[in-house]
C-alpha cells in the first residue's frame, strides 16, 4: 500500500490526527476504564467494571464513523500515530443548528495540547462544514483544565447548574459552556 499524504487532509491539524474508531481501538477503552477519575470527569459517573468483552462490543458498534443516536466516535491519535483518546461529535438538533463534543485524552497524554487540538478539528466540521450555529458544553466543577480548555477556545460560560451532578457522596455544579459560530469566526480571525 502507498504511504498516506496528509499535507491537505483535513482531519488533522500541527499536533494530533482524527481517524475513524476501529475494532481494534477495544483495548483503549478496556484499559483507560480502569481510570475511574477520569471516568467522573468525563462522563459524571463511576463506570462498572471495564470487561474485554463490552470494550470490544463498543468498539465494533462505533466503528468507521458509523453515526449512533447523532453521535460520531474517533480515535485522537497525535501525528506519529499513538493513539491519546476518543472524541464523539455529537449532534444535538440539525434543526436548530445545536452541536456538542465529548472528549477524553487518556491520563498520561493530558495536559499536553491534544485535546484542545482535537476540539479544534470538531468545531471547524461543525462550524464550516456542517454549517451548524452553536456548541454547547458541560463541564463538572473543579475540571479546571476543561474550564481552561473552553475559555481558550473562545466558549462564554452561561451559566451554572447549582448541585446538578451527584458523585461519591456530593453534589456538584456543573459549567454550562456554550459557542456561537459568530464568537467561534471572531477567535480564530483574531489568532
Amino acid at each position: 500500500m502507498r504511504e498516506i499524504v496528509y499535507d491537505n487532509y483535513f482531519w488533522q491539524n500541527d499536533l494530533v490526527r482524527l481517524r475513524p474508531w476501529s475494532e481494534e481501538d477495544w483495548e483503549w477503552m478496556y484499559y483507560t476504564g480502569f481510570d475511574s477519575s477520569l471516568s467522573r470527569l468525563a462522563g459524571y459517573k463511576v463506570d462498572f467494571p471495564p470487561t474485554i468483552s463490552s470494550a470490544k462490543e463498543y468498539s465494533k458498534k462505533v466503528e468507521n464513523c458509523v453515526e449512533q443516536n447523532g453521535n460520531t466516535v474517533f480515535a485522537v491519535e497525535t501525528l506519529n500515530g499513538l493513539h491519546v483518546g476518543r472524541i464523539i461529535f455529537c449532534i444535538d438538533s440539525e434543526r436548530h443548528g445545536t452541536f456538542g463534543v465529548g472528549i477524553r485524552i487518556s491520563a498520561e497524554h493530558q495536559g499536553k495540547g491534544y485535546g484542545t487540538s482535537a476540539l479544534k478539528i470538531l468545531l471547524k466540521y461543525g462550524f464550516m462544514e456542517r454549517r451548524l450555529h452553536k456548541c454547547s458544553s458541560t463541564v463538572l466543577q473543579g475540571n479546571d483544565a476543561s474550564i481552561k480548555m473552553h475559555k481558550k477556545l473562545g466558549y462564554e460560560q452561561e451559566g451554572i447548574l447549582k448541585e446538578n451532578i451527584y458523585l461519591n457522596g456530593s453534589y456538584y455544579d456543573e459549567v454550562c459552556f456554550g459557542l456561537t459560530i459568530d464568537k467561534y469566526l471572531e477567535n480564530i480571525s483574531n489568532k
